[in-house]
């Protein structure tokens, strides 16, 4: 039995697409080998943003398959729900699910729904654990597969995909995809290693202006490793231990950082009218302006040397919660070191990875800076 399904398994990484269903031990990025039937025609998503990854395996459908999600993508990215939705209409009545950590998570409508597998983030796992909802799944029968686009995405999204691409069969696209992203961070990591030129000082604010309060950023991953990647060194790295966390407004003016990234979306679902710049797909690049040029005038911000230089930028949130990282190392990039990347262009990179892999035609508005003309 042991020897079959070692050459199943064989045979399912070389067919590249799998037609006849079968059982196959797939490792999640916890190490967890779990056996799963392929391909997956019905998956519970365990959070709505891990679509980002789905849908860029399955150009034509990426819902075919989910039959439930957590209910988290319309109000944290409102305009990417609303272009899909326009699509595939049809989401807007798949079954929904609170979240695992705030235990509003359904299990007993998860396990309803009869699914070949539950995909969850990673960030999950102490959760679901806690509240023993791996083993509730279990003991019916249901895989529970964990994936990585946030705790650790410099390190898991290349395995997330894969795993992706083992449950729809559709490993081959995987592979495009996980060379296209490679190869796109590998210009800049090559270009940058043989210039070597001095790294700015930046800070990175997680969700900038969500609230009132400051300043989330990020420790030694997700936003705080593409910062390195692109050049730059994050002053919260040797103040945050983990990936996220919190740094007092002294700690920004002693820094004095050279360069200033904050974070964005379109959050009046959680957070209605407070100072967030509205980034995203289609954005309103004038109104995102506006508040970004708000972010300034808090007091930590005010007389910095990012603040004096003009050298203040806001991008996409969701690239910290996605396959997409290497669109913002190459955006960052050009704003750390513009002449050695004068002939990158991130928007264009973006546009392609619409045209080759997603469903969805691509629409600006995903970075700003404050000198930029809008």
């Amino acid at each position: 039995m042991k020897i079959f399904g070692a050459i199943a398994a064989v045979a399912f990484m070389v067919a590249g697409t799998v037609h006849a269903a079968e059982t196959i031990k797939i490792t999640d990025v916890t190490g967890r080998q779990i056996d799963v039937k392929v391909p997956a025609e019905k998956l519970i998503l365990g959070e709505g943003r891990l679509i980002y990854g789905l849908a860029t395996l399955d150009s034509a459908d990426p819902f075919k398959r989910v039959v439930g999600w957590r209910d988290d993508l319309k109000k944290a990215d409102p305009q990417g729900y609303g272009l899909y939705a326009a699509k595939y209409p049809a989401i807007d009545s798949l079954p929904t699910f609170g979240g695992i950590k705030d235990g509003t998570f359904d299990i007993e409508q998860a396990i309803s729904l009869n699914p070949d597998v539950v995909v969850m983030n990673l960030e999950s796992k102490g959760a679901t654990e806690d509240a023993s909802l791996d083993k509730k799944l279990a003991a019916v029968g249901i895989p529970l597969i964990y994936i990585d686009f946030r705790e650790s995405p410099m390190k898991n999204t290349e395995t997330s995909m894969r795993i992706l691409g083992q449950l729809t069969g559709l490993q081959a696209r995987a592979e495009e995809f996980i060379k296209f992203r490679a190869d796109h961070i590998k210009l800049i990591t090559d270009r940058l290693a043989k210039a070597d030129p001095k790294k700015p000082d930046v800070f990175i604010e997680r969700a900038a202006g969500y609230s009132d309060e400051c300043c989330m950023s990020f420790g030694n991953e997700n936003f705080g490793k593409m910062v390195e990647f692109a050049g730059g060194k994050n002053i919260a790295a040797d103040i945050i231990p983990g990936t996220f966390g919190t740094i007092n407004p002294e700690q920004v003016v002693a820094s004095d950082p050279d360069q200033f990234v904050g974070t964005g979306g379109d959050w009046e679902a959680y957070a209605p009218g407070m100072g967030w710049v509205p980034v995203g797909p289609g954005a309103d690049m004038k109104e995102a302006k506006r508040k970004l040029v708000g972010l300034t005038e808090r007091p930590a911000f005010r007389d910095i040397k990012a603040t004096k230089n003009h050298n203040i930028h806001v991008v996409w949130h969701q690239f910290y919660n996605s396959p997409y990282q290497f669109v913002v190392i190459e955006q960052m990039a050009k704003w750390f070191h513009p002449d050695l990347f004068a002939d990158i262009n991130p928007e264009s990179s973006f546009r392609e990875l619409h045209e080759r892999f997603l469903p969805i035609d691509y629409q600006p508005g995903y970075f700003i800076s404050i000198d930029d003309q809008n």
